[in-house]
């Protein structure tokens, strides 16, 4: 798997998924598994874009549930083919629905698989409409839990924050040790080396 950063990744032809993928829970994992099953098939890479930090995590200031280390680590697990990471700070979040749109142009997808939610650009212009008018876009349902809850990110760090960490991994698809871990990640990450 081959990480790049924004503006940088040139393809002829790719299948890609967007999205913040903090957790990169079981929703996440059965969005990028469609993707990778239809990149097989078309025999062309699979693209995941994503951000560091994820949105939530910039703008409210949340716990991020999954390290960018941690986030490239699964997503290689899943088998994906690039990683593109784009700095989610203050210039990324001015640019327009164009300037996204024509950045993707340069990956050439010949489908996108994204969640019904997904918004891009400039105060959230940008939607799944806003992606079909240039691309083939294949829309997933959210993924329930046996409880017919959708699974989110969201929910999950709920439910680490009330110390309910097999709920949280059943959620996840993958073991957490505590949210102290999850906490101890975050300071970390932001500690001078």
């Amino acid at each position: 798997m081959l990480v790049h950063s924004d503006r940088t990744l040139q393809l002829s032809n790719s299948v890609v998924t967007i999205g913040a993928l903090d957790g990169v829970h079981r929703g996440h994992q059965e969005l990028i598994s469609h993707a990778r099953k239809h990149a097989n098939e078309l025999g062309v890479p699979l693209v995941v874009y994503t951000f560091d930090p994820p949105p939530k995590v910039y703008f409210k200031n949340t716990i991020q549930l999954t390290p960018l280390f941690e986030k490239i680590k699964r997503l290689k697990i899943l088998g994906v083919d690039h990683v593109i990471i784009a700095p989610f700070d203050s210039n990324f979040v001015a640019r327009g629905v164009n300037s996204f749109l024509n950045e993707l142009s340069d990956i050439n997808p010949l489908k996108l698989y994204q969640g019904p939610d997904f918004r891009f650009g400039r105060n959230r212009e940008g939607d799944i409409n806003t992606l079909r008018q240039r691309f083939s876009v294949n829309v997933l349902d959210p993924v329930y839990c046996g409880s017919g809850i959708v699974i989110s990110s969201s929910r999950i760090r709920s439910l680490l924050m009330q110390d309910r960490l097999s709920q949280a991994e059943q959620l996840l698809g993958w073991t957490v040790t505590s949210m102290e871990t999850v906490i101890k990640d975050q300071e970390e990450k932001i500690l001078p080396s």
